[in-house]
């Protein structure tokens, strides 16, 4: 047993906490990679509600309507291993959640999206905002998940990185005539 193994008594008696979710779609490109259909995060600084409010604020700062929750999951696992380990950090991210909710007479995650929106765009200056985005550029974007969704073909300096799918930018139009740089091959 390794030293951050917890049993399942010790992990309730410490009353931690655990976000979880269903992948939105059986058929997508995620439930082709994921070992499951449903994830669960174990967090060590935050609470359920103040995960589950990071996890949506991600979702309206980097805002894409068919990533699964199962991706921004991965933002709040590295803000709550941050907020473990920084009680600076868990004051910030513990005290925006309270904020959201007082500002939202309630809580904040059950107003439509357009009233959370607001309250995003009122925070965008501050700490919290910086730190969820700063955040959220790596983890949301630096992994499998996130590839196989985007279609990205993997990381640079995979062997073969150049041949999958390097020149493969079906997705953009084509260039002006007489433009400079390289030009696309087409399949």
């Amino acid at each position: 047993m390794s030293d951050h193994a917890v049993s399942r008594r010790a992990f309730l008696r410490a009353g931690g906490a655990v976000l979880t979710g269903t992948l939105a779609s059986t058929s997508g490109v995620l439930a082709l990679i994921a070992p499951s259909t449903s994830w669960a995060l174990e967090l060590e600084a935050l609470d359920a509600h103040q995960a589950a409010t990071v996890l949506q604020f991600t979702r309206h700062v980097f805002p894409h309507d068919r990533l699964d929750d199962a991706v921004y999951a991965l933002v709040v696992k590295d803000l709550d291993a941050g907020a473990a380990e920084d009680p600076t950090t868990r004051r910030m991210l513990t005290d925006a959640v309270r904020r959201l909710d007082e500002a939202s007479g309630g809580e904040w995650l059950s107003r439509s999206a357009a009233e959370q929106f607001v309250q995003v765009q009122a925070m965008e200056a501050t700490p919290f905002f910086a730190k969820v985005h700063s955040t959220a550029v790596v983890s949301l974007y630096d992994n499998d998940m996130a590839f196989a969704h985007f279609g990205y073909p993997g990381r640079k300096g995979d062997p073969g990185y150049i041949h999958r799918g390097f020149n493969d930018l079906h997705w953009l139009p084509d260039p002006p005539d007489g433009a400079s740089g390289p030009v696309p091959e087409t399949a």
